[in-house]
């Protein structure tokens, strides 16, 4: 079984900043093979992409609506992506969930984390 786990959520005022780590493990998982994202889902709405970084070199791709202020990298020596999230809005407000697919992460991914909170106050 493969597990994603976030954690770094919590409460942000608007204009900070948050780190958004998902450790993954699984005797089948090989972590460096495997395309890395973050989605989002605010109360209401559906869930939706916000980055993602491939396995072969690492290459970035964003939403529109975090470009610019949100980065994602990977460790791949500690099985761990990251999401660091600057100039926070209340819109950023959501349930972030980390995701990964030997292929293409922004489309279904395979794997899903539970998820971890984030409130960004005004």
């Amino acid at each position: 079984q493969v597990q994603l786990v976030e954690s770094g959520g919590g409460l942000a005022q608007a204009g900070g900043s948050l780190r958004l780590s998902c450790a993954a493990s699984g005797r089948t998982f090989t972590f460096s093979r495997n395309a890395m994202g973050w989605f989002r889902q605010a109360p209401g709405k559906e869930r939706e992409f916000v980055a993602g970084i491939s396995w072969t070199i690492s290459m970035t791709y964003y939403a529109d609506s975090v470009k610019g202020r949100f980065t994602i990298s990977r460790d791949n020596a500690k099985n761990t992506v990251y999401l660091q999230m600057n100039s926070l809005k209340p819109d950023d407000t959501a349930v972030y969930y980390c995701a990964a697919d030997p292929y293409n992460v922004e489309a279904r991914p395979k794997y899903w984390g539970q998820g971890t909170h984030v409130t960004v106050s005004s």
